[in-house]
């Protein structure tokens, strides 16, 4: 794996979260032809996200992820550098409430992705000056994939964190195929989906992959 710190990295337009316990009944299978299928639709960089799991049951199905992903696929893992590194995942994912960023580089070292989730300029501020590779920014739109969401920023909070940081921005919360290019146009790099890929992850994948290519 090459060195992300320092190396300018970039992240896909397309930035697939999975939630197992959302995806069918959520056996190791389905979470694996479900992760398949949205490599087959174009994606190239994925996150496992699932808040209730164990550390047990996390570190199982990522190191599975990694197991039959191609190599050349970004494994991102949620809130935990531990299992990241003991999942041999290309990264971790790390919000306001987990380890702070610069005690979670210390943790996975240099070469691994460092991802931190932001809600507002003031995190997102903080968040410019550590060494993450890249910034998610939202909820930009209402979202049910949290029973808690924070407020939503809209588009002209995408166009705000833009102005304030050159790393590059993901947008997260209620991003459709319908909304994806109003996102983009704002000023984000990629936009994070989980919903809207679940009916047909291979179809959809590339039906998002499609549309953010004609804005060039």
């Amino acid at each position: 794996m090459a060195s992300t710190q320092n190396s300018g990295f970039l992240l896909p337009r397309l930035y697939p979260i999975l939630v197992p316990s959302r995806i069918g009944s959520g056996t190791l299978a389905e979470i694996c032809e479900f992760t398949r299928e949205l490599v087959a639709g174009g994606a190239t960089l994925l996150q496992l996200r699932e808040k209730d799991a164990s550390a047990k049951e996390t570190l199982r199905l990522a190191r599975e992820l990694r197991r039959v992903l191609p190599n050349e696929i970004t494994l991102i893992l949620n809130d935990r550098p531990d299992l990241a590194i003991a999942a041999h995942s290309d990264g971790v994912h790390v919000g306001q409430d987990d380890i702070p960023p610069e005690a979670t580089r210390r943790i996975i070292g240099s070469e691994r992705i460092l991802g931190v989730s932001t809600h507002n300029l003031q995190e997102l501020a903080t968040a410019d000056r550590s060494s993450a590779n890249y910034l998610a920014v939202g909820p930009v739109f209402l979202t049910i994939s949290k029973d808690k969401p924070d407020p939503v920023i809209g588009l002209e909070g995408v166009q705000r964190a833009r102005t304030q940081s050159r790393k590059p921005l993901v947008a997260i919360g209620g991003i459709t195929l319908e909304n994806c290019q109003s996102v983009i146009k704002a000023g984000a790099d990629a936009v994070a989906v989980i919903s809207e890929l679940l009916s047909d992850p291979r179809k959809v994948t590339a039906q998002f992959l499609l549309k953010m290519a004609k804005l060039g």
